[in-house]
């Protein structure tokens, strides 16, 4: 594989192409050719800081804070990708889709993998330092998280618990920034973004399970197999159900709960369509779930600047 060559569930026409040669080994560990994973990591940074303003009584009054959350949400996420890549660089090789990430392939070695790592950990530091000491210091808690998520598929079925507790902790954190502790609704709202990640990473897995299975990695993919579509429903309820109770305890205008009934008809979409043989429409379906957390971004917004 060539260093331009593209990964096989990257976007089309990634603009990481014209980066000089050189860098383009190092865009795709942070997975800049796949935007949708910093998306799933800013949302819910930006639904707790939306929320946290309504609670404080109103207006967008933290747009610096929420151009933080995405320089953040960008560089940790490529943070925990390039962390996931060192060790999972053996069982990459064997998968179709990621052998040809940088590590498996030999366009980065390990060591140069891991200079990169402490360069991101350091940027991100750095836009921690800017916010509150409580905010501060909750965000270095979740790297214990972070730190445990690759290892989980080697020991359970259930890894995307995980991965929904590590991704869903900018809720908490955007909450934290404007009040400086973190309340009930928060709370609601993280377990809300968990139960999401649990139904978006499921279809997501569908993609590797054959590999999975082969290779002896585990996932809720290989749980569920053809039940899947029933645990999807569930999961997407929750998170719905928990997303709104958050809304209800600030005492949230109209739009806020119109935005969580446009994400319900969104994961009904996504739920009719999902098939689990077909790995194409599950990346398409996964990728879809930027949609589903701007809905809920957009009630969010509309409803704090009538607040």
């Amino acid at each position: 594989m060539t260093q331009t060559q593209k990964i096989s569930d990257a976007v089309n026409r990634s603009w990481i192409a014209h980066l000089p040669r050189a860098l383009v080994p190092y865009a795709q560990l942070m997975r800049l050719d796949r935007p949708i994973g910093w998306w799933l990591l800013l949302l819910p940074c930006w639904w707790g800081l939306v929320l946290g303003q309504i609670a404080a009584g109103g207006g967008l009054h933290n747009l610096w804070m929420a151009a933080l959350f995405l320089i953040g949400a960008i560089v940790m996420r490529g943070a925990g990708c390039t962390l996931n890549d060192i060790v999972d660089r053996d069982i990459d090789a064997k998968v179709e889709r990621t052998r040809g990430r940088p590590l498996p392939s030999g366009m980065v070695s390990v060591k140069q993998a891991i200079l990169f790592l402490a360069a991101q950990l350091l940027v991100g530091l750095v836009v921690l330092l800017q916010f509150n000491r409580f905010t501060l210091v909750a965000a270095i808690c979740s790297l214990a998280i972070v730190a445990i998520y690759p290892f989980m598929k080697r020991i359970t079925y259930w890894p995307q618990v995980v991965l929904g507790l590590a991704f869903n902790w900018g809720a908490l954190l955007g909450w934290s920034a404007v009040h400086g502790s973190i309340g009930l609704p928060a709370v609601l709202l993280y377990f809300g973004g968990v139960s999401w990640t649990l139904a978006y990473d499921t279809i997501y897995a569908h993609q590797d399970k054959d590999d999975d299975a082969l290779i002896g990695v585990k996932s809720t993919a290989l749980k569920f197999g053809d039940a899947t579509a029933y645990w999807l429903v569930f999961f997407f309820g929750l998170a719905l159900v928990l997303i709104d109770a958050s809304f209800w305890l600030v005492s949230a205008p109209l739009p806020t709960h119109v935005g969580v009934a446009g994400a319900a008809l969104h994961a009904a979409w996504q739920v009719t369509r999902f098939n689990c043989n077909d790995s194409a429409r599950c990346l398409a379906l996964f990728r879809a779930n930027r949609a589903f957390g701007m809905i809920i971004l957009a009630g969010l917004v509309i409803g704090t600047l009538i607040s």
